[in-house]
């Protein structure tokens, strides 16, 4: 008989399935289509001391990159995407640009975070880069890890929700997990030792339930290089920039591009100083990047 469960980590044909009352065991998809991930709803049936995933309940959004070459699933069923990024080492805009059109895309609520607030001068230089998602609505929070700075008022964010934290490598998302979830490395242990880490590479994405009461989770995931949109339409970029969103009923033609057209309201506001020029060169990179060649 089917079980109902949740992904709570996963790596190529191997998941861990969580079942309503807490209880977890290894599985494996049935078929070579549609592979779960971390924060799907599934219907497993178990098998001596594993189990098969007979299939995966209606996502309510699901992040995603994609490159020329592949498609990477991050997590599904998500209520907001934590971007993580550190006054040092620097971060790029762009990527955390891409990060955020990508949630955008899928409905998702995005949370900027800058950690190591204690940093002084390389802080404030970093705080000062992210004036322009303020000013478009972006929720920004400062934190430091080492003094505990801006933990508690992070995890009032965080709270009664299911959150991706995303960001580059060296912004201390592994220490942010381990300071909100004590009992994390100890799980990570669990679960790579049920995938046998020795014939399977270590699962890299997994789901922590926040206290006892599981009324909130985080779901931790890999560094990125690259975050790759080409499963989105160039034409469709601006509805998922905030700042440029709010200025497309302005155009004088309803398939603007916004780039070289008369009566264009994007361009408009950009002279205007009501979009940041940064934010609209990231624009056209990825318009340009995401529209097809001759």
């Amino acid at each position: 008989m089917n079980q109902s469960g949740l992904v709570v980590a996963s790596h190529g044909r191997h998941c861990w399935v969580e079942d309503d009352q807490g209880n977890r065991r290894i599985c494996h998809h049935r078929g070579k289509k549609n592979s779960a991930v971390v924060g799907d709803r599934v219907q497993w049936r178990p098998s001596q001391d594993e189990g098969t995933i007979e299939s995966i309940e209606t996502r309510r959004n699901l992040l995603y990159r994609q490159d020329e070459l592949r498609t990477k699933s991050f997590a599904a069923n998500l209520d907001q995407v934590l971007v993580l990024v550190a006054a040092e080492p620097d971060f790029s805009q762009d990527q955390m640009a891409r990060a955020l059109i990508a949630s955008h895309a899928q409905g998702i609520t995005p949370l900027l975070v800058v950690n190591k607030s204690d940093l002084g001068p390389a802080f404030a230089l970093a705080w000062q880069r992210l004036e322009p998602y303020r000013q478009m609505g972006e929720t920004t929070l400062a934190l430091s890890l080492q003094s505990g700075a801006g933990l508690a008022e992070l995890l009032g964010h965080l709270q009664g929700k299911t959150t991706l934290i995303l960001g580059p490598s060296g912004a201390g998302k592994s220490t942010l997990v381990n300071r909100l979830v004590p009992s994390a490395q100890a799980a990570t242990g669990e679960i790579s030792k049920a995938l046998h880490s020795g014939r399977h590479t270590t699962t890299s994405t997994h789901w922590y339930w926040l206290g006892d009461a599981r009324e909130g989770a985080l779901i931790d995931s890999p560094g990125f290089q690259e975050f790759g949109l080409h499963h989105l339409d160039a034409r469709d970029l601006a509805r998922f920039m905030p700042d440029m969103h709010a200025q497309l009923g302005d155009c004088k033609f309803y398939n603007c591009t916004h780039l070289h057209e008369p009566g264009c309201g994007v361009r408009l506001a950009l002279e205007r100083g009501l979009i940041d020029a940064s934010r609209y060169q990231i624009y056209q990179r990825l318009f340009a990047q995401l529209s097809p060649t001759p």
